[in-house]
């Protein structure tokens, strides 16, 4: 499940609206049913594109021999079979979490007006702050 949150933060950052400075427009972008289907999408891509992610290579310059052409060859797909896991499971969570992706944009939309607020009153409260903060370039006496 952690790849999979990898995964879904990975897709909001490359989500353009979500993106925007104007609170309103990421609302609209979280509520938008076509932007949790771009999400669910991304993540099967990125899900397929881990799977088979060639790392043979890696392991064998960790162990500190020379690749063979089967280190060349191995995938997370293959080293997560060897392991005794199922590639397919990661395939089918990836699959599952579209609806519950789609619930917490909506939950996030709706508590965005809040955090912006809570942001503006910190930005405040920091500037108060550091205008009572004394000069660096003011001479000492």
């Amino acid at each position: 499940m952690r790849i999979a949150a990898l995964i879904l933060l990975a897709s909001l950052g490359a989500t353009p609206a979500i993106a925007a400075p104007d609170a309103s427009a990421i609302e609209q972008a979280l509520r938008d049913p076509a932007t949790a289907e771009r999400i669910d999408r991304s993540m099967k891509a990125m899900t397929d594109a881990l799977l088979d992610l060639k790392v043979g290579e890696l392991q064998a310059a960790v162990e500190g021999r020379e690749p063979t052409p089967a280190d060349r060859a191995l995938t997370v797909r293959e080293l997560e079979r060897r392991g005794g896991g199922d590639p397919e499971a990661i395939r089918r969570q990836i699959r599952e979490a579209g609806p519950g992706i789609a619930k917490g944009m909506n939950a996030l939309a709706g508590a965005l007006p809040a955090m912006t607020g809570a942001l503006e009153n910190l930005e405040k409260a920091l500037d108060k702050m550091s205008a009572n903060l004394p000069d660096p370039t003011y001479p000492k006496r």
